[in-house]
C-alpha cells in the first residue's frame, strides 16, 4: 500500500509539474552595451556564455553576477551568430566571409567564399558537432566535426538535399538547428522553408516539407526546437511585417516528417527564437523577437503574450528562469 501511495504522489506530482502556467515574466539586465547585437547564447552546467556581434565571447559563472571577456578577435571582426560549448571548448562562427570557426579562441576551420554566411552551430556529445549555413552551391551549407572541434569538413552537396532556388536560413537565434541523441533537425527558410533531418548524426539526410509562411526572401522558419525525438515546433514569419501571423507558427508530433499551423492569424507574430520549457511535458513553449515575449501553457495552440520587452534569442537554464540575448543587452528573464 505505501509503494502505491509513494506511486500515486509521483505521478500526481509530476501532473501537476507538467500543467504549471506562466502569467508574467521578470526582466533583469545584467550586460548593457549599445554597440553590440547578442543572437548567440549558451548554458552549461555552471557557466552562461554569449557572443556578440562585435568578435567577443564572454563567460559568466551561474553564481556571480559579471560577465567576463573570454576571447576576442581584434583582426577580423567576425560578427558571431552561432556559439556551441562542449567540456573542453567555446566554439563561436562568424557569419560571413571569411567565415572563421574558433575553439577557445583559437581558428579551426574558415571558409573563404564570397556566398558562405553561417547560421547556426551545436554538438551532438563532446566529439561530434555541427554547424549550417546558406548555400554556397547547390545545397544548405553543413559543417561537421568528429575530433572534438579540432578539425571540421563541409558536407558535400552530392550528400545533401538539393537546395530550392532562393532557399537559406536565418541567422537570427543560433536555433536553427535541434538535435536529440542522434537525431538532427534543420530549419531553412527564404524562398523555400523546410526540415533537414537526420537520424545518424549527419551521415545521412532527408527533407521535409513544411506550411509555414515562405516564398519570399525574408519569410519562413527562424527557430526551431524539439521536446523529444516526436514533439517540435518551429516559428518565424516575416520580419519586414513583425505583427503579421497568417501561418508563422507550425508543430510536429512525427520527428518533423507532417507539420500543422499554429494559432493560424493570431499572436504573436514575427519572433526570432522559439524554446520549449523544461519539465513541461512539451506543453510549456516560449517565443521571443525584437517585439517580445509570449508563452504558451498548450503547445502552442494559444498563447500570452507577457512582455513587449525586445530580443533575439533565449535559453532556459532551468525551468523558471532562462537568459535572452538582444540588442545591446543581455537580460536574466524569471518566468512565474
Amino acid at each position: 500500500m505505501r509503494t502505491l501511495i509513494f506511486v500515486l504522489f509521483i505521478c500526481l506530482h509530476n501532473f501537476i509539474s507538467a500543467q504549471e502556467t506562466f502569467t508574467s515574466v521578470s526582466i533583469e539586465d545584467v550586460v548593457l552595451d549599445s554597440t553590440v547585437n547578442v543572437r548567440a547564447l549558451e548554458i552549461s552546467d555552471s557557466k552562461i556564455i554569449i557572443a556578440t556581434s562585435d568578435a567577443r565571447v564572454m563567460i559568466k559563472e551561474k553564481d556571480q553576477g559579471k560577465f567576463e571577456l573570454f576571447s576576442s578577435d581584434t583582426l577580423f571582426k567576425p560578427n558571431f551568430r552561432s556559439l556551441a560549448i562542449t567540456k573542453e571548448g567555446v566554439f563561436s562562427l562568424g557569419i560571413a566571409s571569411p567565415a572563421l570557426l574558433y575553439k577557445n579562441g583559437n581558428v579551426v576551420y574558415r571558409e573563404d567564399n564570397e556566398k558562405a554566411f553561417y547560421d547556426a552551430m551545436t554538438f551532438w556529445n563532446e566529439k561530434e558537432g555541427i554547424a549550417m549555413g546558406d548555400p554556397t552551391e547547390d545545397c544548405i551549407s553543413i559543417i561537421i566535426t568528429r575530433d572534438g572541434g579540432e578539425t571540421w569538413k563541409k558536407v558535400e552537396c552530392k550528400n545533401l538535399p538539393e537546395a530550392v532556388g532562393g532557399e537559406a536560413a536565418f541567422a537570427a537565434s543560433d536555433t536553427n538547428i535541434k538535435t536529440i541523441g542522434n537525431h538532427t533537425w534543420i530549419a531553412t527558410g527564404g524562398m523555400a522553408s523546410r526540415i533537414l533531418y537526420s537520424a545518424n548524426k549527419g551521415k545521412s539526410w532527408q527533407v521535409y516539407d513544411t506550411p509555414i509562411i515562405q516564398g519570399t526572401p525574408t519569410t519562413g522558419m527562424y527557430s526551431v526546437d524539439f521536446y523529444d525525438e516526436q514533439v517540435g515546433i518551429a516559428i518565424g514569419g516575416d520580419y519586414t511585417k513583425p505583427e503579421a501571423a497568417i501561418a508563422n507558427k507550425i508543430k510536429t508530433k512525427d520527428g518533423g516528417k507532417t507539420w500543422s499551423v499554429l494559432a493560424d492569424g493570431l499572436s504573436p507574430g514575427y519572433r526570432s527564437c522559439v524554446q520549449f520549457v523544461p519539465g513541461s511535458a512539451g506543453k510549456g513553449v516560449v517565443a521571443i523577437g525584437f517585439k517580445g515575449i509570449d508563452y504558451s501553457s498548450d503547445g502552442g495552440e494559444t498563447w500570452m503574450h507577457l512582455s513587449d520587452e525586445g530580443f533575439y534569442t533565449l535559453r532556459f537554464m532551468d525551468g523558471n528562469t532562462a537568459y535572452a540575448g538582444g540588442n545591446g543587452r543581455v537580460s536574466k528573464l524569471v518566468f512565474k
